[in-house]
């Protein structure tokens, strides 16, 4: 079956930067766009990025762009998100996602807290 599993979340001092990953199985990686998404406490959960099978970035929300990159290694079935001059408002709970067949799969998320 289809599993993400997100790692790489931590407390990091605002400024600082983070690598996310998220481990895909169960399902052809290499065949799927693949989205990053967040929930911070209280809001809604709110769409990141997405990349295609190909590489190509089809959005950065604005609360992101120009901090944010995310990338794709199929050979690895992983995904990344590369976050750069975190600030606290960047505490959330960071998911990977993928849309197959009319179904909407999630990992368990991975906590990202900015903080000094």
């Amino acid at each position: 079956q289809v599993q993400l599993v997100e790692s790489g979340g931590g407390l990091v001092q605002p400024g600082g930067s983070l690598r996310l990953s998220c481990a895909a199985s169960g399902f052809a990686f290499s065949s799927y766009p693949m989205s990053w998404y967040r929930q911070a406490p209280g809001k809604e959960r709110e769409l990141l990025t997405t990349i295609t099978p190909g590489g190509y970035i089809t959005n950065y929300a604005d609360s992101v762009k120009g901090r944010f990159t995310i990338s794709r290694d199929n050979a690895k079935n992983t995904v990344y998100l590369q976050m750069n001059s975190l600030k606290p408002e960047d505490t959330a709970i960071y998911y990977c996602h993928v849309r197959r067949y009319s179904v909407n799969y999630w990992g368990q998320g991975t906590q990202v807290t900015i903080s000094s």
